[in-house]
């Protein structure tokens, strides 16, 4: 009896849940999917090695709480996606898990019902059948790495990956991020400083041993071979942007000194909009200008973007939530997100082709 009440004293259930290979065969990854996130994964890696001039841009929902308004956004910018890609990679963001400060809903995988019934493994099956979807429309996506284990359900969908402000500093998420198979985005802490972010590049280049899930759902020691593909995101904070001119050429000089290629990705939401959706396109405005003015280490952009402006509260009747519309952080609406990336383009299109050429002289 004693025994019994020395562990999972707090637990008050521990429900089944279908292994990563169950998932995977109940929702397999197309052969036209797998081909467009292999293609979109060799794309930005090119970026990042310079052998693409192009800039990624990661814009879409800040997340996904309704897969129907979800693809019907996803067939937008596929098609913009064309139109730009020229000049800009366009990868949609595709985020299923959310980090609360305090409380508030955790995403789509977490509680797909936005009832506070967690149905996680509904909602596992569900976002990989989204993915799906949108992958076999050509079109890249990315995600924020949260849950540890999450990879192994959804990882061959993906062909970006953020660590947020929150676990850039976690060790759990460096390790991690060693053994991703994607390229993955670093951001600066919330309270703007970017030590922590350069640490985890170069933590996640390394090789570790973890314990973690394989695909059978049993427990593994998981051995990583390090990832390559690091790179620094300046997202802002303590209400500070950190998309300036002088903020950059500091974390190009940071970077340097750590022995770590200068490659920056430039949030345009977030503290550097201090959270306001119409200061993302003068964020973006800037960014490329200073590409057109001779940087060279911005290789990407982030965008909070979504149907419709702004966002709002998740209510009890869930028929009332307007379509389109962020059920967390403020979006600009699809008329922006078109404007802003045509006009990045239009900035970019002529410079680009030849900045790689002036980085070598």
């Amino acid at each position: 009896m004693t025994q019994q009440l020395l562990e999972n004293i707090r637990i008050g259930a521990f429900d089944p849940m279908p292994s990563p290979e169950e998932i995977h065969a109940r929702a397999p990854i197309s052969e036209r999917a797998s081909d467009a996130v292999f293609a979109s994964r060799e794309a930005i890696k090119a970026i990042l090695d310079r052998k693409d001039p192009r800039l990624f841009v990661v814009v879409g929902p800040c997340s996904i709480h309704d897969p129907v308004a979800g693809y019907d956004y996803a067939k937008k910018l596929k098609a913009l996606a064309d139109e730009v890609g020229d000049t800009l990679c366009l990868v949609m963001r595709v985020y299923f898990e959310k980090p609360r400060t305090v409380t508030g809903w955790k995403g789509f995988i977490n509680d797909p019902d936005m009832n506070d019934s967690f149905h996680i493994e509904e909602g596992m099956q569900k976002a990989r059948e989204f993915l799906i979807r949108v992958t076999e429309l050509g079109l890249p996506t990315a995600t924020e790495a949260l849950d540890p284990i999450a990879p192994q359900y959804l990882g061959d969908l993906i062909s970006w990956t953020a660590i947020g402000a929150r676990t850039s500093e976690s060790q759990t998420h460096r390790e991690l991020s060693s053994g991703l198979s994607t390229p993955v985005g670093f951001k600066n802490a919330t309270d703007g400083d970017i030590t922590p972010a350069i640490n985890a590049i170069k933590t996640a280049a390394g090789r570790h041993s973890f314990l973690g899930i394989d695909m059978q759902g049993r427990s593994a020691i998981v051995r990583t071979q390090g990832n390559p593909y690091g790179h620094l995101v300046l997202r802002g904070g303590d209400g500070r942007s950190n998309f300036d001119t002088v903020s950059v050429c500091m974390a190009e000089r940071a970077l340097s000194k750590a022995g770590i290629a200068p490659n920056i990705v430039i949030d345009c939401s977030h503290a550097n909009s201090l959270k306001d959706p119409a200061l993302q396109p003068l964020v973006m405005s800037d960014v490329a200008h200073q590409v057109r003015e001779g940087n060279r280490s911005i290789v990407g952009l982030m965008v909070e973007s979504n149907l419709a402006w702004g966002n709002q509260p998740i209510p009890d009747d869930l028929s009332q939530l307007k379509y389109g519309c962020s059920v967390t952080d403020a979006c600009v609406d699809w008329a922006t997100t078109e404007t802003m990336i045509r006009k990045a383009r239009a900035t970019l299109k002529d410079i680009l082709p030849r900045r790689n050429d002036s980085a070598r002289d």
